[in-house]
């Protein structure tokens, strides 16, 4: 199986990409999404593997395993992201961005929306900061 950059194969990629899309899914459901023949029993395999990697949980419904992510796929990819910055570049993230400015990876458009997307996510950290205070008084 061929090993992507995440660390994933290529078919745990394709599988965690079905998983994440679902709140529930059962390895039926997976096969049938992945739409490549695959045997259930490597479905199976494949899921149990992301199980032990810390990737996906599971609980059974009826007899039927049915599985879900652990963490959503942003934070996931966070953390993967963060070990690069830390590997290549001593943990500077700004070091990392001006590269990818440098390589043309993102332009003014793109880092106008990153900023718009962070202001966010801190405002919406201070409020349930806020709210979390509020609720133990």
């Amino acid at each position: 199986m061929k090993t992507t950059k995440t660390g994933l194969g290529e078919l745990e990629r394709a599988v965690m990409k079905i998983v994440w899309a679902n709140p529930t899914v059962s390895a039926e459901t997976v096969r049938d999404k992945l739409g490549q023949g695959h045997k259930e029993t490597t479905v199976r395999t494949v899921l149990r593997r992301l199980e032990e990697k810390g990737l996906v949980r599971h609980e059974v419904d009826n007899r039927t395993f049915m599985y879900s992510a652990v963490e959503p796929r942003a934070r996931v990819a966070a953390r993967a992201v963060k070990r690069i910055v830390d590997w290549f570049c001593d943990g500077s993230v700004d070091e990392v961005l001006v590269g990818m400015v440098d390589s043309d990876m993102l332009d003014k458009a793109q880092l106008d929306r990153l900023m718009e997307r962070v202001e966010q996510a801190r405002q919406g950290k201070t409020g349930a900061g806020r709210a979390k205070k509020g609720a133990k008084r």
